[in-house]
């Protein structure tokens, strides 16, 4: 009796765990939001330092 009850106790807190993916899910999407981010932040240098050297050049022309 007891036996049985641990048995079915383990089982069902094992189909729980298979179940639930909502912490995998997050941390996958926080990857990604990181590697967008990091993304983004290199290309707004990128096009920072393009308009400061053409900012630079028409100042000098000037």
């Amino acid at each position: 009796m007891l036996v049985s009850y641990i048995r079915s106790l383990v089982t069902h807190k094992c189909a729980q765990l298979k179940l639930d993916t909502r912490a995998v899910t997050a941390i996958e999407y926080a990857l990604i939001a990181a590697l967008i981010a990091v993304v983004i932040i290199g290309a707004v240098t990128q096009l920072g330092t393009g308009v400061k050297n053409t900012f630079n050049t028409v100042a000098s022309e000037l």
